[in-house]
């Protein structure tokens, strides 16, 4: 067909025709995760992840650094389950139906400028959106904020209408009363309260609400219900972390640059995804920096343990000290809640009844038991027991040190141990004061430090049995 000859009015017609085709063939939502080159989707293992993660899991957090490319997989998989348009290799969760969805971030701002211009591109360029722009049905704006979208409606291959809302954490949690939804994202950290509301507004439809974000806000409530979900917990939420490392298109420069200026506090979040360390944190330094790889603890290493009891739980902490580096490890625990002493006298005695350990000073009071000593309780179930020295602030200052140059380090299967660590903070209202809330064994680890190494000693060399037929063993040659 030769165009020339067409009528003005037609020809522009034409052109409009395969500018809208060329659109819709590339359109951001088709050119993401393609099959080769180098930002094919093999090269974003993290992200593949946490979409395939969706057909197992109700909750799910994509914990992930800055400009990892968090909040375009968002993006990515609310517009899949919007319009029903999966890709071929597609093994994450699917919806065969028109959904009704919300995308969330935190303030009506916020919302606008980042979850708004993912989905449906800036007011100056729709084609950059993710929705894909001739499914777009209808928007509804937002009353009293310029340009700002209430909902998008977005036609679903079956033939019906998805509906995404756009809401805001600063609404509250009762703005997510009422309504079910078949899909929520959050892109950026809920409140608790919203998050949990939205979790209620999935319960009929049998659906999902994922979240990704940067954990700038540390161990907050939402982050600690995905790192430390108990074991029926573990079964319907899923947590995918990414870095820096973790994809191809962040050039060597840009990374540079940003790490010359970012806080050094702020570095493990932003360029790896991890959790934030609070300002109030008592041990203000990195996991890595103190882990080790557990290992068999040689004989000749010196051992001690510390004890912290109670009633509601009962922690101990077993630590060895290498005599060539001068270095202590963090071997071993026991963390037990509402049990009586035998239990507890039990389970230290089978790592060593020949150890010596501390005890808390309390300890040296009353029994709520029968009004006895815990002290004397425990020495006559078999455990070499001395009170601890107490003083807080002395005890933290001597493991921070330990810490800081080294010199104390935590075997990584101690997960009690971490998970307390985590969490051991400082309140937040110019005090100082720490906070009194699951930290048995970071005050188990204080008594160690403070009196238990003085009192470390080398496991007993076994004795034979049978000294007389050794003996004789001797004297036959």
């Amino acid at each position: 067909m030769n165009l020339a000859s067409l009528p003005a009015e037609q020809r522009d017609e034409l052109e409009l025709l395969v500018r809208e085709l060329h659109a819709r063939e590339h359109c951001r939502f088709r050119r993401l995760f393609p099959d080769d080159g180098p930002l094919s989707r093999a090269h974003y293992p993290q992200q593949m992840a946490f979409f395939e993660a969706g057909a197992r899991y109700k909750e799910r957090l994509f914990m992930a650094a800055n400009r990892v490319g968090k909040s375009e997989a968002g993006a990515f998989e609310l517009v899949c389950h919007a319009t029903g348009r999966y890709p071929d290799w597609w093994t994450g969760r699917r919806f065969a139906a028109p959904i009704e969805a919300w995308a969330c971030g935190t303030t009506g701002e916020t919302t606008r400028d980042i979850v708004q211009e993912k989905l449906l591109g800036p007011v100056t360029d729709p084609d950059a959106g993710m929705v894909p722009r001739h499914l777009v049905v209808k928007t509804t704006l937002r009353p009293g904020r310029p340009n700002a979208i209430e909902s998008i409606h977005v036609a679903h291959t079956s033939g019906g209408v998805s509906v995404i809302g756009l809401k805001s954490y600063e609404q509250g949690r009762p703005s997510f009363e009422g309504t079910a939804k078949h899909v929520v994202w959050c892109d950026e950290e809920p409140p608790q309260d919203c998050y949990t509301e939205m979790l209620f507004r999935t319960a009929t439809t049998g659906g999902i609400v994922y979240t990704t974000f940067t954990p700038l806000q540390g161990r907050s409530a939402v982050v600690n219900g995905f790192l430390e979900a108990d074991e029926t917990a573990a079964t319907v939420k899923t947590v995918i972390q990414a870095g820096w490392d973790d994809v191809p298109h962040l050039p060597a420069d840009e990374k540079a640059a940003l790490l010359a200026t970012t806080p050094p506090h702020q570095l493990a979040a932003r360029t790896k995804g991890e959790p934030l360390l609070g300002a109030g944190a008592v041990y203000p330094i990195a996991e890595a920096d103190i882990l080790c790889d557990t290992f068999a603890v040689p004989d000749e290493w010196p051992r001690a343990y510390a004890m912290d009891v109670g009633w509601n739980r009962t922690a101990v902490v077993w630590g060895a000290r290498d005599p060539g580096g001068n270095v202590l490890y963090l071997y071993s625990t026991h963390y037990q809640g509402q049990g009586e002493p035998p239990t507890h006298a039990d389970a230290i005695r089978a790592r060593g009844a020949w150890m010596s350990g501390v005890i808390d000073p309390a300890g040296a009071g009353s029994s709520q038991i029968d009004g006895r000593s815990l002290i004397d309780l425990y020495t006559k179930l078999g455990l070499k027991l001395s009170p601890a020295e107490n003083s807080v602030e002395t005890g933290i200052t001597q493991v921070w040190t330990l810490l800081v140059s080294g010199r104390l380090k935590i075997m990584r299967h101690l997960t009690d141990w971490l998970r307390e660590f985590r969490n051991y903070h400082r309140d937040d209202k110019g005090r100082g004061t720490i906070v009194k809330r699951e930290d048995h064994l970071m005050d188990a680890t204080r008594y160690l430090v403070v009196s238990g190494v003085a009192l470390m000693r080398v496991a007993p060399k076994a004795e034979p049995k049978d000294r007389s037929a050794l003996a004789r063993s001797w004297a036959w040659g």
